[in-house]
Protein backbone atom coordinates (compact mmCIF):
# COMPACT_ATOMS: atom_id res chain seq x y z
CA UNK A 1 0.00 0.00 0.00
CA UNK A 2 1.41 3.37 -1.03
CA UNK A 3 1.69 6.00 1.69
CA UNK A 4 -0.02 8.62 -0.45
CA UNK A 5 -3.04 6.32 -0.77
CA UNK A 6 -3.22 5.92 3.00
CA UNK A 7 -3.06 9.72 3.26
CA UNK A 8 -6.15 9.95 1.05
CA UNK A 9 -8.01 7.47 3.28
CA UNK A 10 -7.17 9.53 6.38
CA UNK A 11 -8.13 12.82 4.76
CA UNK A 12 -11.57 11.47 3.80
CA UNK A 13 -12.43 11.37 7.51
CA UNK A 14 -10.87 14.69 8.47
CA UNK A 15 -7.43 13.60 9.67
CA UNK A 16 -4.38 15.10 7.90
CA UNK A 17 -2.61 12.52 5.76
CA UNK A 18 0.79 13.73 6.95
CA UNK A 19 2.31 16.33 9.21
CA UNK A 20 1.87 19.93 8.04
CA UNK A 21 5.41 20.79 6.94
CA UNK A 22 4.24 24.06 5.39
CA UNK A 23 3.32 25.29 8.89
CA UNK A 24 0.06 26.95 7.89
CA UNK A 25 -1.28 29.85 9.95
CA UNK A 26 -4.30 28.73 11.95
CA UNK A 27 -7.52 30.61 11.27
CA UNK A 28 -9.07 29.45 14.57
CA UNK A 29 -9.33 31.74 17.58
CA UNK A 30 -10.57 32.01 21.16
CA UNK A 31 -14.07 33.51 21.49
CA UNK A 32 -12.58 36.95 22.24
CA UNK A 33 -10.45 36.83 19.08
CA UNK A 34 -7.22 35.97 20.89
CA UNK A 35 -4.67 33.65 19.33
CA UNK A 36 -3.00 32.55 22.56
CA UNK A 37 -3.14 32.73 26.34
CA UNK A 38 -0.69 32.23 29.22
CA UNK A 39 -0.91 29.40 31.75
CA UNK A 40 1.08 28.96 34.96
CA UNK A 41 1.27 25.39 36.26
CA UNK A 42 1.94 24.10 39.76
CA UNK A 43 -0.01 26.71 41.73
CA UNK A 44 -0.36 24.37 44.66
CA UNK A 45 -1.57 26.52 47.57
CA UNK A 46 -3.22 29.89 48.20
CA UNK A 47 0.09 31.67 48.96
CA UNK A 48 1.53 30.44 45.63
CA UNK A 49 -1.49 31.90 43.84
CA UNK A 50 -1.01 35.19 45.68
CA UNK A 51 2.64 35.33 44.55
CA UNK A 52 1.67 34.65 40.91
CA UNK A 53 -0.96 37.40 40.99
CA UNK A 54 1.41 39.88 42.64
CA UNK A 55 4.12 39.19 40.04
CA UNK A 56 1.75 39.43 37.07
CA UNK A 57 0.52 42.79 38.34
CA UNK A 58 4.09 44.05 38.81
CA UNK A 59 5.14 42.94 35.34
CA UNK A 60 1.83 43.83 33.69
CA UNK A 61 1.83 40.55 31.77
CA UNK A 62 -1.51 38.84 31.03
CA UNK A 63 -1.95 35.49 32.82
CA UNK A 64 -5.19 33.70 32.01
CA UNK A 65 -5.11 30.26 33.61
CA UNK A 66 -3.49 28.49 36.55
CA UNK A 67 -3.16 24.71 36.89
CA UNK A 68 -3.62 24.13 40.57
CA UNK A 69 -3.13 21.62 43.37
CA UNK A 70 -1.50 18.99 41.18
CA UNK A 71 -0.72 17.16 44.42
CA UNK A 72 -4.52 16.71 44.73
CA UNK A 73 -7.37 19.00 45.79
CA UNK A 74 -8.34 16.50 48.49
CA UNK A 75 -5.27 17.68 50.43
CA UNK A 76 -6.60 21.22 50.89
CA UNK A 77 -9.32 21.76 53.45
CA UNK A 78 -12.51 23.62 52.54
CA UNK A 79 -11.26 26.88 54.04
CA UNK A 80 -8.09 26.77 51.91
CA UNK A 81 -10.11 25.92 48.81
CA UNK A 82 -12.53 28.79 49.44
CA UNK A 83 -9.63 31.23 49.88
CA UNK A 84 -8.08 29.91 46.66
CA UNK A 85 -11.33 30.28 44.72
CA UNK A 86 -12.01 33.79 46.03
CA UNK A 87 -8.47 35.00 45.31
CA UNK A 88 -8.62 33.65 41.75
CA UNK A 89 -12.06 35.16 41.22
CA UNK A 90 -10.89 38.57 42.39
CA UNK A 91 -7.95 38.37 39.95
CA UNK A 92 -10.22 37.03 37.14
CA UNK A 93 -8.07 33.92 36.65
CA UNK A 94 -9.29 30.62 35.28
CA UNK A 95 -8.46 27.76 37.64
CA UNK A 96 -8.01 24.18 36.46
CA UNK A 97 -8.08 22.18 39.67
CA UNK A 98 -6.58 18.70 39.97
CA UNK A 99 -8.72 16.26 41.97
CA UNK A 100 -7.24 13.45 43.99
CA UNK A 101 -4.77 11.96 45.04
CA UNK A 102 -5.11 9.72 42.01
CA UNK A 103 -4.07 6.26 40.86
CA UNK A 104 -0.34 6.81 41.38
CA UNK A 105 -1.07 6.73 45.13
CA UNK A 106 -3.13 3.51 44.95
CA UNK A 107 -2.12 0.17 46.48
CA UNK A 108 -1.84 -1.26 42.95
CA UNK A 109 1.82 -0.72 42.00
CA UNK A 110 2.03 -1.72 38.33
CA UNK A 111 2.07 1.98 37.54
CA UNK A 112 5.25 2.39 39.61
CA UNK A 113 7.23 -0.09 37.48
CA UNK A 114 9.18 1.01 34.36
CA UNK A 115 7.05 -1.09 32.02
CA UNK A 116 3.79 -0.71 33.89
CA UNK A 117 4.03 3.07 33.63
CA UNK A 118 3.55 2.72 29.87
CA UNK A 119 -0.08 1.72 30.46
CA UNK A 120 -0.78 5.26 31.64
CA UNK A 121 -2.52 6.98 34.51
CA UNK A 122 -5.95 5.38 34.37
CA UNK A 123 -8.37 4.93 37.23
CA UNK A 124 -8.69 1.38 38.60
CA UNK A 125 -12.25 0.23 39.08
CA UNK A 126 -15.46 2.08 39.86
CA UNK A 127 -14.42 2.94 43.42
CA UNK A 128 -11.64 5.17 42.12
CA UNK A 129 -13.94 6.81 39.59
CA UNK A 130 -16.47 7.43 42.35
CA UNK A 131 -13.80 8.99 44.59
CA UNK A 132 -12.47 11.40 41.96
CA UNK A 133 -15.98 12.47 40.92
CA UNK A 134 -16.86 13.08 44.58
CA UNK A 135 -13.80 15.30 44.94
CA UNK A 136 -14.72 17.23 41.78
CA UNK A 137 -18.27 17.80 43.02
CA UNK A 138 -16.91 18.94 46.41
CA UNK A 139 -14.83 21.57 44.60
CA UNK A 140 -17.69 22.57 42.30
CA UNK A 141 -19.81 23.28 45.37
CA UNK A 142 -17.03 25.56 46.67
CA UNK A 143 -17.00 27.45 43.36
CA UNK A 144 -14.40 25.94 41.01
CA UNK A 145 -15.40 25.54 37.35
CA UNK A 146 -12.42 23.78 35.67
CA UNK A 147 -10.75 20.41 36.31
CA UNK A 148 -7.81 18.37 35.02
CA UNK A 149 -8.49 14.83 33.74
CA UNK A 150 -6.06 12.08 32.72
CA UNK A 151 -8.41 9.23 31.78
CA UNK A 152 -10.59 9.14 28.64
CA UNK A 153 -13.19 7.03 30.43
CA UNK A 154 -13.33 9.57 33.24
CA UNK A 155 -13.69 12.38 30.66
CA UNK A 156 -16.60 10.61 28.95
CA UNK A 157 -18.30 9.87 32.27
CA UNK A 158 -17.99 13.45 33.53
CA UNK A 159 -19.50 14.85 30.36
CA UNK A 160 -22.34 12.32 30.51
CA UNK A 161 -23.02 13.56 34.05
CA UNK A 162 -23.13 17.10 32.64
CA UNK A 163 -25.74 15.99 30.11
CA UNK A 164 -27.83 14.47 32.93
CA UNK A 165 -27.60 17.67 34.97
CA UNK A 166 -25.61 16.07 37.81
CA UNK A 167 -22.64 18.35 37.01
CA UNK A 168 -23.31 21.99 36.01
CA UNK A 169 -23.16 22.81 32.31
CA UNK A 170 -20.49 25.51 32.73
CA UNK A 171 -17.85 23.11 34.11
CA UNK A 172 -14.87 22.51 31.77
CA UNK A 173 -12.38 19.64 31.60
CA UNK A 174 -8.78 19.94 30.43
CA UNK A 175 -6.92 16.76 29.42
CA UNK A 176 -3.47 16.36 30.98
CA UNK A 177 -0.12 15.69 29.30
CA UNK A 178 -0.17 12.39 31.21
CA UNK A 179 -2.92 11.12 28.91
CA UNK A 180 -0.27 11.12 26.17
CA UNK A 181 -2.33 12.01 23.06
CA UNK A 182 0.13 13.10 20.38
CA UNK A 183 -1.66 13.12 17.02
CA UNK A 184 -4.65 14.53 15.17
CA UNK A 185 -6.79 11.41 15.65
CA UNK A 186 -6.24 11.46 19.42
CA UNK A 187 -7.11 15.16 19.53
CA UNK A 188 -10.31 14.46 17.63
CA UNK A 189 -11.31 11.71 20.07
CA UNK A 190 -10.79 13.98 23.07
CA UNK A 191 -12.81 16.74 21.41
CA UNK A 192 -15.64 14.27 20.73
CA UNK A 193 -15.55 13.15 24.39
CA UNK A 194 -16.04 16.73 25.59
CA UNK A 195 -12.54 18.03 26.37
CA UNK A 196 -12.35 21.80 26.74
CA UNK A 197 -8.66 21.74 25.81
CA UNK A 198 -5.88 19.16 25.75
CA UNK A 199 -2.16 18.97 26.46
CA UNK A 200 -0.12 16.83 24.03
CA UNK A 201 3.42 15.71 24.91
CA UNK A 202 5.95 18.52 25.00
CA UNK A 203 8.33 17.12 22.38
CA UNK A 204 6.14 17.45 19.27
CA UNK A 205 7.56 19.21 16.22
CA UNK A 206 5.92 22.27 14.72
CA UNK A 207 4.60 20.25 11.72
CA UNK A 208 3.06 17.75 14.16
CA UNK A 209 1.36 20.54 16.11
CA UNK A 210 0.10 22.02 12.83
CA UNK A 211 -1.46 18.70 11.76
CA UNK A 212 -3.26 18.44 15.12
CA UNK A 213 -4.63 21.94 14.71
CA UNK A 214 -6.09 21.02 11.31
CA UNK A 215 -8.16 18.23 12.86
CA UNK A 216 -9.63 19.82 15.99
CA UNK A 217 -11.10 23.13 17.15
CA UNK A 218 -10.47 23.00 20.91
CA UNK A 219 -7.49 24.89 22.35
CA UNK A 220 -4.13 23.10 22.38
CA UNK A 221 -2.15 23.42 25.61
CA UNK A 222 1.46 23.79 24.42
CA UNK A 223 4.39 23.25 26.76
CA UNK A 224 6.87 25.94 25.76
CA UNK A 225 8.87 25.18 28.92
CA UNK A 226 8.81 21.75 30.59
CA UNK A 227 10.63 20.09 33.48
CA UNK A 228 13.83 18.10 33.10
CA UNK A 229 11.92 14.92 34.02
CA UNK A 230 10.06 15.24 30.70
CA UNK A 231 13.15 16.18 28.69
CA UNK A 232 13.81 19.74 29.78
CA UNK A 233 12.43 21.80 26.88
CA UNK A 234 12.84 25.56 26.61
CA UNK A 235 11.30 26.50 23.27
CA UNK A 236 11.23 30.29 23.66
CA UNK A 237 12.27 31.02 20.10
CA UNK A 238 9.59 28.73 18.68
CA UNK A 239 6.94 30.63 20.62
CA UNK A 240 5.96 33.02 17.82
CA UNK A 241 5.39 30.19 15.33
CA UNK A 242 3.66 28.07 17.96
CA UNK A 243 1.17 30.90 18.53
CA UNK A 244 0.66 31.28 14.80
CA UNK A 245 0.10 27.63 13.87
CA UNK A 246 -1.56 26.34 17.08
CA UNK A 247 -4.09 29.13 17.69
CA UNK A 248 -6.08 28.99 19.84
CA UNK A 249 -3.51 27.75 22.33
CA UNK A 250 -2.40 28.09 25.93
CA UNK A 251 1.33 28.42 26.54
CA UNK A 252 2.25 26.18 29.45
CA UNK A 253 5.17 27.35 31.59
CA UNK A 254 6.49 24.56 33.80
CA UNK A 255 10.24 24.72 34.58
CA UNK A 256 12.03 22.70 37.25
CA UNK A 257 13.45 19.26 37.96
CA UNK A 258 10.15 17.32 37.84
CA UNK A 259 6.39 17.80 38.03
CA UNK A 260 4.61 15.11 40.03
CA UNK A 261 6.83 12.01 39.76
CA UNK A 262 10.43 11.02 40.37
CA UNK A 263 13.31 12.74 42.19
CA UNK A 264 12.84 16.46 42.56
CA UNK A 265 9.05 16.40 41.96
CA UNK A 266 7.66 19.81 42.89
CA UNK A 267 3.97 18.99 43.22
CA UNK A 268 4.04 16.95 46.40
CA UNK A 269 2.31 17.70 49.72
CA UNK A 270 5.60 18.09 51.61
CA UNK A 271 7.23 20.64 49.26
CA UNK A 272 7.74 24.04 50.91
CA UNK A 273 5.08 26.46 49.71
CA UNK A 274 7.46 29.44 49.93
CA UNK A 275 9.73 27.77 47.38
CA UNK A 276 6.73 27.10 45.11
CA UNK A 277 5.72 30.76 45.43
CA UNK A 278 9.20 31.81 44.30
CA UNK A 279 8.92 29.41 41.36
CA UNK A 280 5.55 30.97 40.54
CA UNK A 281 7.16 34.40 40.24
CA UNK A 282 9.85 33.00 37.94
CA UNK A 283 7.19 31.44 35.71
CA UNK A 284 5.45 34.80 35.35
CA UNK A 285 8.77 36.32 34.29
CA UNK A 286 9.08 33.66 31.59
CA UNK A 287 5.55 34.51 30.43
CA UNK A 288 6.68 38.10 29.97
CA UNK A 289 9.69 36.98 27.90
CA UNK A 290 7.51 34.78 25.68
CA UNK A 291 4.98 37.58 25.21
CA UNK A 292 7.75 39.97 24.18
CA UNK A 293 9.18 37.47 21.65
CA UNK A 294 5.78 37.05 20.04
CA UNK A 295 5.14 40.79 19.90
CA UNK A 296 8.54 41.43 18.31
CA UNK A 297 8.11 38.77 15.61
CA UNK A 298 4.36 38.78 14.93
CA UNK A 299 2.86 41.99 16.35
CA UNK A 300 -0.41 41.18 14.57
CA UNK A 301 -0.92 38.11 16.79
CA UNK A 302 -3.31 39.06 19.60
CA UNK A 303 -3.13 37.72 23.13
CA UNK A 304 -6.47 37.34 24.91
CA UNK A 305 -7.45 40.06 27.34
CA UNK A 306 -7.15 39.19 31.05
CA UNK A 307 -10.39 37.96 32.59
CA UNK A 308 -12.14 37.40 29.26
CA UNK A 309 -15.70 36.06 29.58
CA UNK A 310 -15.17 32.45 28.48
CA UNK A 311 -12.57 31.67 31.17
CA UNK A 312 -13.59 29.17 33.85
CA UNK A 313 -13.19 31.70 36.68
CA UNK A 314 -14.35 30.41 40.09
CA UNK A 315 -17.76 31.59 41.24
Amino acid sequence: MRLKDVSKFMEKIGIPGQDAYDLPTSNKRFPDGGWYRMEISGVERPNVLEAVIDEMNKRKVPIHRVISVVMGATLLDKSELKDFAQTARDAKLEVILTPGPRSSWDIGRQLATPEGALSGLRFHGSDQLRAVIADIIRCIDIGFRGFLVVDEGELWLLNELKKKGDIPEDIIFKVSIYAGHANAAGAKVLEMLGAGSFNPPGDLSLPQYASIRKACDIPIDVHIILTESFGGYMRFYEGPDMARICAPCYFKIEPGPACAAGPGALYKPWIDSKMLADWGREKVKYAQIIYEFIQENYPEIKISEPGTKDLAIPR
